[in-house]
């Protein structure tokens, strides 16, 4: 069963989290959810350090044994970090998906852009219809 949800911070549709750092800044991964669906991760595709993204289009891709899949960047912006310890240990997103499995800290440049995803309790609600 995936462990709660963290009220500190705003959650997308496709299971990305994005974690306010109140800089102007914002810390991405993907939910534990998401990780119990994709099973044992084998590699991290990360972005490169000054690459523009923009809302809820690719961040990363994640291997895992079962498939591939894309992350998404949960604001607009430009990456000014990455967690380099998943190039060689990408199993660090199954253990601690929303702490040590970060995957990239984005220079926002709309923080308004964050009104547009669901807070913790809203995202509950949306894994239980989702899983239902």
């Amino acid at each position: 069963m995936s462990k709660p949800n963290p009220t500190d911070r705003k959650y997308t549709n496709e299971h990305e989290w994005a974690l306010d750092n109140h800089d102007g800044t914002i810390t991405a991964g993907i939910t534990d959810y998401a990780q119990e669906l994709l099973t044992d991760i084998v590699f991290v595709e990360l972005p490169e350090i000054g690459k523009k993204v923009r809302q809820f289009e690719r961040l990363a891709v994640l291997e895992s044994v079962k498939s591939v899949s894309d992350v998404y960047t949960p604001a607009s912006g430009e990456v000014v970090a990455i967690n380099q310890a998943l190039a060689d240990q990408p199993e660090i997103i199954n253990k601690d998906a929303f702490g040590e499995g970060w995957i990239a800290k984005i220079k926002m440049a709309d923080a308004a852009e964050l009104n547009k995803l669901m807070d913790a309790a809203a995202y509950d609600l949306f894994i239980k219809e989702e899983t239902q």
